[in-house]
Order: structure tokens, then sequence, then C-alpha cells
């Protein structure tokens, strides 16, 4: 009988001490300082070893999802989207205006294109689309029979380390009297941002014009409104040559190359993971892949074992 009054003595004071643990805060802490407390000893908050100096931040979640070798935020990089994509609700029928283009009826769609600044260097391939628009039937040299407008300011390479970068271009494009906010007007893009991230900064608001882009990221295409066309090199002819091997209801189709890609193979940063896995599909026949390492100021020092090999392929 004495045993069984033990154990619910002890049972009842177990039951009381979880109580206080995991519901009397205050009660808590008098009863630990009681048990704890000694003369002359000056209370400090209880667990010591939670000094506020001892133990690091906490990461914000953007943080602990970014890369370490990546120097803008995620968080940065939605700022600077929502600042160049701004008008992201743009539709042919809320951007556009139709109006200019039935002045003459069907003969109302007209190209215009900005004259050619004096000291603007025009790289070789915004030339070819140029000199395209220049000789089409569309072509107008003036600006008020137009239907749409493109700027003689080349904009294919937004990459501030590139030597075709055109700096201070918002400034310059707001001061054009028929700017209108782009309004009407079709911007040209192949390259954006800058290594590592190459994000899609362009360096300036585009507005309500048209993007016509390569590896226009689906988060920013405006379906029904701007444009995703293929990255082409300096070599692209302006026009084109032979017809291409793809034959009406050839099955399967008769044609050289079932795949092929042609560009930077970056060693760090966004995209390095994807194109380093895959050049094994490469087998020089129907799917050809030729990538280079020579981009950015640094690419030297993060060049792998296959960089020689695959810029030679590259040149070649």
């Amino acid at each position: 009988m004495q045993a069984r009054k033990k154990y619910v003595l002890l049972g009842l004071c177990a039951c009381c001490w979880l109580v206080l643990f995991y519901c009397g805060g205050g009660a808590q802490l008098r009863v630990l300082r009681l048990l704890t407390r000694q003369r002359g000893e000056v209370m400090r908050p209880w667990p010591n070893w939670t000094d506020r100096a001892f133990l690091p931040r906490y990461a914000h979640l953007d943080e602990l999802l970014t890369d370490p070798g990546m120097i803008e935020s995620p968080r940065q990089r939605r700022q600077a989207w929502s600042t160049i994509y701004k008008d992201s609700r743009c539709r042919m029928e809320t951007c556009f205006d139709f109006s200019r283009c039935r002045r003459r009826g069907r003969e109302g769609f007209r190209v215009y294109i900005y004259p050619t600044e004096k000291n603007d260097h025009v790289s070789e391939s915004y030339r070819k689309i140029l000199t395209s628009i220049g000789e089409s039937r569309y072509f107008t040299t003036d600006p008020r029979e137009a239907c749409l407008f493109v700027l003689g300011i080349d904009t294919l390479d937004r990459d501030q380390l590139s030597g075709q970068f055109v700096p201070n271009l918002d400034e310059r494009i707001k001061g054009y009297p028929l700017w209108n906010d782009g309004r009407n007007h079709l911007i040209f893009n192949l390259y954006s941002g800058t290594w590592p991230n190459y994000t899609e900064d362009l360096g300036f608001n585009i507005g309500q014009a048209i993007l016509a882009k390569a590896s226009l990221n689906t988060e920013h295409f405006r379906p029904g409104f701007d444009v995703s066309i293929p990255l082409f090199s300096k070599e692209h002819p302006q026009k084109g040559g032979e017809r291409g091997w793809l034959v009406r209801n050839a099955t399967p189709p008769r044609r050289k190359y079932l795949l092929m890609f042609k560009g930077k193979r970056y060693l760090t940063g966004i995209g390095s993971d994807t194109r380093n896995a895959l050049h094994h599909i490469h087998n020089g026949k129907d799917i050809v892949s030729l990538t280079t390492c020579r981009h950015g100021k640094d690419w030297e020092k993060h060049k792998d074992a296959r960089c020689d090999h695959d810029n030679l392929e590259y040149e070649r």
C-alpha cells in the first residue's frame, strides 16, 4: 500500500511539473529562479546561452534561395523586372494605336525607321534588320504615315560588358517626340543582362513597345503582343538562299539537322548547369551543339577540361 502511494505521489508531481513547463511561463521562471539562484548572484534572462550577441540573425527566405555565386538576389531581380516590364498587361487592343494603320486603307501599314545618329555604332546584325525593313514595300520615310516605328539605335546587345552596348538609352529615347511611351514601337533584342546573371534587364524601360526578343522569359512574354525570335549570329544572311530541307507531308521530314545550337557555355551562374549537362547530345550529324567558354572578363579562371576543344569547334 505504501508503494502504491509513492507511485501516485510521483505521478502527481510529474504531471504538475509538465503543466508548469508547458503552460506556466512565468511560474516556470520563478521556480527555476528559486532552484538556481544563489546569494549575491545577479539575475539574468533564462537561459543564459541565448545571448543575442552569440546568435546569427535569421536569414530571409529570399536569401536562402539565392545562389551564393549570384550577385543579385531574387528580390532585386523582381524589382528590376517590375521596372522594365511595368506594362506587363499590354495587349494589341490596349497598347497599340490601330488608327495609325487605317489612314490609307489596306496600304496603311507603314514602318518608319528612326535616322541613325552620327556617333552611333550599329552592329552588322542590326544593320541587316534595318536594311530588310528599308527594302520592303512597307517602309516609309514619312513618320506621319507610319503605323509602326523602329529605333535606329542598336538594341540587339544589352550586355553591359559588350562593346556593342549603347549607354544612356533610356534618356535618349524619352527625348524622341514620337516615342509616346513606346506605343506602336518595335524593339529588337538578342542579348540582355550581364554575366554571370544574364537577367532580363535591357537597361531601359520599353514602356508600351512591342518586344521582339530571343530567349524571352515566359514570365514576361505578353501573349499576342510580344514576338519570340531565334538567336542568330552576325553571319546569318540577310536574305534567304536555297529552300529548306523540310518538305510538306514527308514522314520523317527530309532535313539535315534535327537540332542545332550555337552559343555561349556559361561556366558559372545561371544556365551553367543546364548547358554543361547537355553537351553529350552533340553527335556532329543530325544534332549539333557548339559552345564557347570565351565570354566575360574572368572566363579563364573558371575554364574546364572541355573549354579548349569546345572553343576550337565553335570557331571552326
